[in-house]
């Protein structure tokens, strides 16, 4: 298996994924501008990561990843083992990291695609970070009293541990979430998020 990946950027959360399962696989940095180019846009038209090459099947798209991922690999319990509410619930927190939390970042990361007028864009940014911090405090109050979203370790914990590192890294104050915050240090302390961050220089 391949996984190509942007250090940092959400393809991290299948890294550490990968890290978990204890299966071998190669990992390939991809530049920025190299996801343009037609060697990658032949994987993945969309020209983003992460993207998987397992054989001749190759897969892109976080969450589909991540599932696949925790079908061939059973044993490493990435969506919290068979217990079917256990399952639901990272299913649920995995699909509000991917589809709401990280959305919530593209008007910080990529103004322009919203608006051309570049004098608009700290409004749309105050805006941003004005959701980003509500759907924080919902994340938060999910891990009240829990180390984790599922109850146990699961992908969505690391999709919300590689946000979080995006919201310390543009600025956002994480102090008022404790839970947050406790989540962070325990994926730190991690082996496969240590080695996960390590490979890519993070």
């Amino acid at each position: 298996m391949k996984l190509y990946y942007m250090p940092g950027a959400c393809s991290l959360t299948d890294h550490i994924a990968l890290e978990w399962t204890g299966a071998k696989y190669e990992a390939e940095a991809v530049a920025r501008d190299a996801l343009k180019q037609p060697e990658f846009l032949a994987l993945n038209p969309m020209g983003s990561v992460p993207c998987l090459v397992d054989g001749d099947f190759v897969l892109t798209q976080n969450v589909a990843i991540l599932h696949y991922l925790d079908e061939k690999f059973p044993q490493a319990n990435l969506l919290g083992g068979k217990d079917l509410q256990v399952r639901a619930n990272a299913m649920r927190w995995l699909a509000f990291c991917n589809a709401d939390l990280h959305e919530a970042f593209v008007p910080i990361f990529a103004p322009m695609r919203f608006i051309d007028d570049e004098n608009a864009h700290p409004a749309l940014q105050a805006k941003a970070r004005e959701k980003i911090l509500r759907l924080l405090g919902i994340a938060n109050n999910a891990l009240q009293g829990k180390t984790y979203f599922a109850g146990v370790r699961t992908v969505a914990d690391a999709y919300l541990f590689v946000i979080l590192r995006w919201a310390v890294g543009v600025g956002i104050d994480l102090s008022p979430f404790a839970n947050l915050t406790a989540l962070m240090n325990t994926m730190m302390q991690d082996t496969g998020v240590q080695a996960a961050l390590k490979a890519e220089g993070l």
